[in-house]
């Protein structure tokens, strides 16, 4: 089983973190962006399975109960 290190960039809305994103990756072709799921609209300019998954609420909550069944 191949281990390796979880990175995180977090910060509010507007705060740099797809610019940071955007000069990191190509430098370092190891790593890769794990795309998260939103029930939130998209943005101009963010495409589906890109900048994130838009899923509908109803979509969302059977896919969180399939994979965090309490």
């Amino acid at each position: 089983m191949r281990k390796g290190i979880l990175y995180v960039i977090s910060g509010p809305s507007g705060a740099g973190k797809g610019t940071v994103m955007a000069s990191f990756l190509p430098k370092h072709p190891e790593m890769f962006y794990s795309i998260s799921a939103t029930t939130r609209a998209p943005r101009p300019g963010e495409e589906d399975g890109v900048n994130y998954y838009f899923l509908k609420n109803t979509s969302f909550d059977k896919r969180k109960e399939k994979h965090f069944k309490e």
